[in-house]
């Protein structure tokens, strides 16, 4: 069904339901965020009940930690992003293991491979199925960042099915129906964030439409990436709702639907 889906997201109306969404992965300890009291609080304040921050570095994955354990509604994910993936020895992680022992943390992310880097691939490889042992070892789902890349992960994964017994999502996912395909047999998810509202991407909307809605997450990327009509602005989890709205539409479906199916999977997923 069509309609004027832009008008009605954060409206009043949608506020006073009682939705609960989650977004699985954004980057609150970012400096494009000012305020994260009052983000934490908007996200709240428009049914984002739950938020999942990702860590890129030991740095900024004790930042996430710092940051579940100031918001009852935050969680945290501890991970080295592929741009950093010769920092990936064992004294590292020995300390993001450490660091995923505090109770609010629910993955190991953000993990990945990007060739856009000038990091040698077989590094990044290396990192990648490093940390993917270290979320199998800890019972934990892991979050994947992939950019021109994701062939290969996906064949990585393949040749380590032995290591998915806790599952895993790619996040923001905008690759082909192809390898999704590939990905749903592994039983793994697949992250929504807000390039799927941008007019110009068609081919992600099309393969959004292929994936089941039980394979489906959602995310911001916050402070990226922020979804239409706010694109151009700082990303935040309260925009979840604009998001959740368009699958909808996709999905030709009413947004209720996706927020149950999206938060129970996001609940089995990351243990909450």
């Amino acid at each position: 069904p069509k309609r004027d889906w832009s008008s009605d997201v954060c409206s009043s109306d949608l506020k006073k339901e009682k939705f609960m969404f989650i977004d699985t992965h954004c980057h609150l300890y970012d400096k494009k965020i000012e305020n994260i009291a009052e983000v934490v609080k908007r996200a709240e304040e428009n049914n984002v009940k739950k938020m999942i921050v990702a860590g890129i570095d030991l740095s900024s994955s004790q930042e996430a930690v710092n940051l579940a354990k100031q918001y009852s509604s935050v969680f945290a994910n501890v991970g080295i992003y592929p741009e950093s993936a010769l920092d990936v020895d064992e004294k590292l992680l020995n300390n993001l293991y450490d660091l995923a022992q505090y109770e609010k943390v629910v993955g190991i992310g953000e993990i990945g491979l990007d060739y856009n880097y000038e990091v040698d691939r077989k590094i990044q490889q290396n990192a990648l199925l490093k940390q993917i042992e270290l979320a199998f070892s800890l019972k934990k789902p892991f979050v994947l960042h992939g950019r021109d890349a994701y062939g290969d992960a996906v064949n990585l994964l393949k040749q380590n099915k032995n290591l998915l017994a806790y599952g895993g999502t790619f996040h923001c996912y905008t690759g082909s129906r192809e390898l999704a395909k590939e990905i749903i047999k592994l039983d793994l998810h697949i992250s929504v964030g807000g390039v799927s509202t941008f007019s110009n991407a068609k081919n992600v909307q099309e393969m959004i439409c292929y994936v089941p809605t039980e394979n489906i997450l959602l995310e911001t990327d916050a402070p990226y990436l922020a979804p239409t009509p706010m694109r151009g602005k700082v990303n935040e989890p309260s925009f979840i709702p604009y998001i959740a709205q368009n699958l909808a539409r996709l999905k030709c479906c009413e947004i209720s639907e996706i927020e149950e199916k999206t938060t129970k999977n996001a609940e089995k997923l990351f243990k909450f």
